[in-house]
């Protein structure tokens, strides 16, 4: 499941329990949307309540992140999970958006707030 709200150029993901290839294709939709309509946007990903996803959503992932490299300004990701650390240090050699892994909403959206 997949919950998906916009703040301005701020749009926040939260992901739940398995994440299929159907919740992957919205995300797509919501976030391309929002990037035609606002130009680079930031994102605030909460991952906590996911539990996994399906190995086409990874694929579709990997083809997403190539066609809006340069799209994303930010990426603060909500996670309790080193794993979720780790990929998102690979992902960094990926896209140009700046990519923080945090345990506190509080400080992603500081982070998000926070003018470079």
């Amino acid at each position: 499941m997949i919950t998906i709200q916009h703040e301005g150029k701020l749009s926040v993901v939260g992901m739940y329990g398995q994440l299929e290839l159907a919740d992957f294709k919205r995300f797509e939709e919501e976030v391309a949307g929002q990037i035609k309509a606002s130009g680079q946007i930031d994102l605030l990903v909460d991952l906590r309540g996911m539990v996994g996803s399906t190995l086409d959503v990874a694929l579709e992932e990997l083809k997403f992140t190539r066609e809006h490299a340069q799209d994303v300004g930010k990426i603060a990701i909500l996670s309790e999970s080193e794993g979720v650390a780790w990929t998102a240090l690979l992902a960094r050699f990926f896209v140009k958006a700046r990519i923080r892994v945090f345990d506190n909403e509080g400080m992603a959206r500081e982070w998000l707030e926070a003018q470079d």
